[in-house]
């Protein structure tokens, strides 16, 4: 899921929550220290995805990991590698100096 997409669906968790608030308050009033807290927590975090959905629209994207190739164990077949060199050992059939 994108960053955009979890923004999204905390922003719909923080709407339902204020509407449960909301009717909570109906319920017992909204003049208690209780209330009044979780509406100045709801009101914060509402904030923080704000700047959150800031941030995330200036990050640069991130891209995605390439899928990952599987390298087998099997050996190699040897005959790829006849007209080949050993790089910094010299040629076959012959000495170092």
């Amino acid at each position: 899921m994108s960053v955009h997409d979890e923004l999204t669906r905390m922003q719909h968790s923080l709407d339902d929550l204020r509407r449960s608030l909301s009717r909570l308050e109906q319920q017992m009033g909204s003049g208690g220290l209780e209330i009044r807290r979780v509406r100045t927590d709801t009101d914060h975090l509402r904030e923080s995805v704000a700047l959150l959905r800031q941030a995330a629209a200036a990050a640069p994207e991130v891209t995605k990991r390439p899928d990952l190739v599987t390298i087998s164990d099997d050996p190699y077949d040897l005959s790829l590698w006849t007209d080949s060199d050993d790089e910094g050992l010299g040629a076959r059939d012959r000495r170092a100096p």
